[in-house]
């Protein structure tokens, strides 16, 4: 076990017309047992006391207002190369949506599985539950798939399970992994930018599963991606292919393997839909989007006061 160290962990919150959750979770950010260096909150162009409150929140340090919504996508983007530009000597981002209600405890365990882990893991991912306690089925972390032996005893010896990829709910990451595979895509704009970026930096770097940090995921209802998305499916296919075709965050063989998954999961979605021209029409859209290759996070903030941020940690 390597000895216990004082870290200096940013937290990174994406905001968007969730006034009482934000609050709730900045509250529960300033009773962390384990102290955050600095918490940066992107208002995603708000349009309720969102802004507000990211400007009055004394847990706040730096509130970051975009003048358009950007999407989540767009949203940790622009946080996440905040945090890497001015807090140079940060070794942890947290990453969180600001529905995301963190166990006091929660960023202490995650340090705590790091400290205990023989190694440097990436990643180390929080268990999600909702408002009844039950684990979210939103936000379980895909798990790694032929690992060697001796890597889940070294996980299983720090109380967590090795994962491939995980959700932005609440994940901490190593800062300097972040400057070496760069920034969540930002032409995202909702669905798979977690997956894509949590992909890409677990290609070849270990990520860990710890279900004693443990947070709340205060979503409205209690389901998974299969649950009918309606119009917004679009984005779902169009960010799933443009993952597959225009991105490198899986080894060969795993390529069927996820695509497998995502085209049973799309049928799933179909069979579950009460208005299946709707989602098929947006199954469509996704298609012929994603023909055309995303924006770079430098086109999408081309305009936007975050431009600065992408360009330095893009270097």
């Amino acid at each position: 076990m390597k000895a216990a160290e004082a870290t200096k962990t940013v937290a990174v919150i994406v905001a968007y017309n969730r006034e009482v959750l934000l609050r709730k979770c900045l509250d529960a950010l300033g009773e962390q047992s384990s102290p955050l260096t600095a918490v940066i909150v992107v208002d995603n162009a708000s349009t309720d006391g969102t802004g507000k409150v990211v400007d009055t929140h004394p847990v706040v340090t730096d509130p970051v207002h975009l003048a358009q919504n950007t999407g989540g996508a767009g949203g940790f983007a622009a946080g996440i190369a905040y945090a890497q530009t001015h807090y140079p000597q940060a070794e942890w981002v947290w990453i969180m949506d600001d529905d995301t209600v963190p166990e006091p405890t929660a960023l202490a365990e995650l340090l705590k599985a790091e400290s205990a882990y023989p190694g440097k893991p990436a990643l180390l991912a929080s268990k999600a539950v909702w408002h009844d306690g039950s684990e979210h089925p939103m936000n379980r972390p895909r798990p790694r798939v032929g690992l060697a032996g001796k890597l889940r005893v070294h996980a299983q010896q720090a109380g967590a399970i090795p994962v491939r990829s995980a959700s932005f709910v609440s994940i901490l990451v190593r800062k300097s992994e972040i400057s070496r595979i760069g920034l969540p895509c930002a032409a995202y704009f909702l669905w798979n930018d977690d997956f894509e970026f949590t992909a890409r930096l677990l290609k070849n770097r270990v990520g860990l599963y710890v279900p004693a940090s443990v947070v709340k995921h205060l979503t409205l209802k209690l389901g998974d991606s299969q649950a009918d998305p309606g119009p917004r499916f679009r984005f779902e296919v169009r960010n799933k292919l443009w993952l597959f075709s225009r991105h490198n965050p899986f080894h060969i063989w795993e390529y069927p393997l996820y695509f497998g998954s995502s085209v049973r999961r799309w049928g799933k979605t179909f069979k579950a839909s009460e208005n299946r021209p709707v989602l098929f029409a947006a199954f469509k859209a996704g298609i012929k989007e994603s023909l055309t290759a995303p924006k770079s996070n430098r086109e999408v903030f081309a305009d936007s006061v975050a431009l600065p941020w992408i360009e330095a940690a893009d270097d």
